[in-house]
């Protein structure tokens, strides 16, 4: 699993690498499409079961769409907010994780979007030390989103992931402390937050793959794919050494 979150990372920094305006979501694709080749591996999104099999290697999402956006001729434009999702399978293992990032100059409801997104991800994932409780892990994205006045999704959350990229348990994005599965050693789960600015309310767009904000709001996502360890939480969909950010004092709950 280590390996497949190195490569799926790999495929993800390559993908952000050539967002910049004028560049359509399919060549998104393609350049995280590059990486997994190389390594001859594959995304488990890809032929994925649901209205139709799902046709790329990807998702991306532009702005108002919050998960499962098709690449496509779509282009990329200065001040969009851009959400890349990708999944690699390595040896039968699998590593999932998303990031969202601005197009030069963005809003500052889009910059605060982010990084309240990417704030709730790296709260929710110090939760993750044996004897705590999923729910522990889903409260510490809301309150995180919550408290910095966005909302966080009710109909999609995170999962378990390992020989599947979608195995129990669910990760909701809301939740109680102290209820849900106990964490233990061992275990590996793909942690998603999904805020939007102005509701929790969303809707299938005509593909019946992308999934939007029910009013057209702002939405960002980001996600990793965390194992449960004796020495606390290790992130597998990095490139770097799998341990937390240092977050300083006003980042803190």
């Amino acid at each position: 699993m280590r390996m497949a979150g190195r490569i799926n990372a790999e495929a993800l920094a390559a993908a952000r690498a050539v967002i910049k305006p004028g560049v359509t979501t399919a060549e998104i694709n393609a350049a995280a499409e590059k990486v997994l080749t190389k390594y001859g591996v594959y995304s488990p999104f890809k032929g994925y079961p649901g209205p139709y099999p799902y046709p790329a290697s990807t998702n991306v999402s532009i702005n108002y769409e919050l998960v499962h956006g098709i690449p496509g001729r779509r282009k990329v434009k200065e001040g969009d907010i851009v959400t890349v999702d990708c999944g690699a399978v390595y040896q039968g293992f699998v590593g999932d994780a998303a990031f969202t990032v601005g197009v030069g100059e963005i809003s500052d409801e889009a910059r605060r979007l982010m990084e309240a997104t990417e704030g709730a991800l790296y709260a929710a994932i110090e939760q993750c030390v044996p004897g705590n409780h999923l729910g522990d892990v889903s409260f510490a994205v809301q309150n995180y989103a919550e408290s910095r006045g966005f909302y966080v999704t009710r109909e999609y959350t995170g999962h378990g992931v390992g020989r599947a990229m979608h195995e129990g348990p669910s990760v909701p994005n809301f939740g109680v402390p102290g209820r849900g599965m106990e964490l233990k050693v061992g275990m590996t789960i793909a942690i998603e937050p999904m805020l939007l600015v102005g509701t929790d309310a969303t809707r299938v767009l005509p593909d019946q793959w992308t999934v939007s904000s029910a009013d057209g709001s702002l939405t960002a996502h980001f996600e990793h794919t965390v194992a449960i360890t004796e020495n606390g939480p290790q992130i597998l969909t990095t490139l770097g050494d799998g341990s937390l950010p240092r977050r300083n004092n006003k980042e803190q709950l």
